[in-house]
């Protein structure tokens, strides 16, 4: 943002922070109500807008969680053309649901997944639809305060801290520092592989946590790509597809191995158009293949690809993860462990 652009959005980021301000004292002085539940809540959320990596964190705890517990996952169903409590079923597509909501969907069919704007209603539903219902794990409702969730997980990327930003629109926060405090957890996230413990000393330094709130670090990791599985050689030319917030990690992953990878970049969460298809299918005529993201997947099902564009088009698969995850792991096994009722246990 240049300094014209930062005069002008100086004073209306000002208003923002101090409407934010208000409305979190309301609910700290119980002006405004929260709204608890019967079984454990799991919240994985940012005090910043997209690009934490909030999606890949929530399918860390499925994998964690998904063994042991009856789950089900709560998300807004960001872009979606529907309204109100949506369950996804075998007719479920990002325009329904949203595509974070159809990722999980299709990579955990073991679960339950709804969408609803407001969560208190979508997890009173998930519970009156199903008796054997034990954790529900919300996706990004960091800032829905009428439901008071039993654990946070606050997410803050390692080149954005949350502490470096600013309110909108002058930066990217959307909710006031402080409400860190309401955090069982905190992650730093899309940190360097190999990062090393003095780094993380500087950075669990500057966020400045009290000593009974742990602090972990992730990393974003994708499969291997190695030119023998996709039949190509190192120097052949590919297009790296994303509509995310931030596509540099992918396509740095990409062009470790495929340095002539060239990036095809969309606004995040883009809704494709047939344009949009004649244009990615033009860029695949020239190329062996179109990497992809399992997000921008989900949206480019929406539309008739043709199938010169399917055999070239594959979608990476991402995962975090997270050093010391034992303890992290033990932190949310136990906390649902301590907060499922007597009447949820397994027999």
């Amino acid at each position: 943002m240049n300094a014209f652009l930062q005069i002008l959005a100086a004073p209306v980021s000002a208003v923002y922070a101090a409407v934010m301000h208000v409305r979190n004292w309301m609910y700290q002085n119980s002006i405004l109500k929260s709204h608890k539940v019967s079984i454990p809540t799991i919240c994985v959320g940012n005090l910043a807008v997209g690009g934490t990596g909030k999606t890949p964190h929530v399918e860390y705890i499925l994998r964690l969680l998904t063994p042991h517990y009856r789950v089900a996952v709560l998300s807004r169903g960001y872009k979606r053309k529907t309204h109100g409590f949506v369950l996804a079923d075998e007719n479920a597509n990002a325009a329904l649901i949203g595509d974070e909501a159809m990722q999980i969907h299709a990579k955990f069919p073991q679960v339950t997944v709804a969408v609803c704007e407001d969560r208190v209603t979508g997890v009173h539903r998930l519970m009156d639809l199903y008796s054997d219902l034990q954790v529900v794990v919300l996706d990004d409702a960091y800032q829905h305060r009428r439901l008071q969730c039993g654990f946070y997980l606050l997410l803050t990327a390692h080149d954005r801290l949350y502490v470096d930003d600013h309110f909108l629109p002058l930066g990217r926060l959307r909710d006031t520092r402080d409400q860190y405090a309401r955090a069982s957890a905190v992650v730093v996230t899309k940190c360097p592989t190999g990062m090393k413990p003095i780094d993380r000393r500087i950075i669990g330094n500057k966020l400045h946590l009290p000593p009974v709130k742990p602090l972990y670090f992730s990393h974003i990791a994708y499969p291997s790509i190695a030119p023998q599985m996709m039949n190509m050689d190192a120097n052949a030319p590919v297009v790296v597809l994303a509509g995310i917030a931030h596509p540099e990690y992918l396509l740095e992953h990409i062009q470790s191995t495929y340095p002539q990878a060239r990036l095809m970049a969309f606004p995040d969460h883009h809704a494709f158009s047939p344009s949009d298809v004649t244009r990615i299918e033009k860029a695949a005529e020239s190329v062996q293949r179109v990497f992809t993201t399992e997000k921008d997947y989900t949206r480019l099902q929406l539309l008739p690809l043709s199938q010169a564009l399917c055999d070239k088009l594959y979608a990476l698969p991402i995962h975090v993860q997270i050093a010391d995850h034992t303890a992290l792991d033990e932190q949310i096994l136990q906390y649902v462990k301590n907060n499922l009722p007597s009447s949820k246990r397994k027999k």
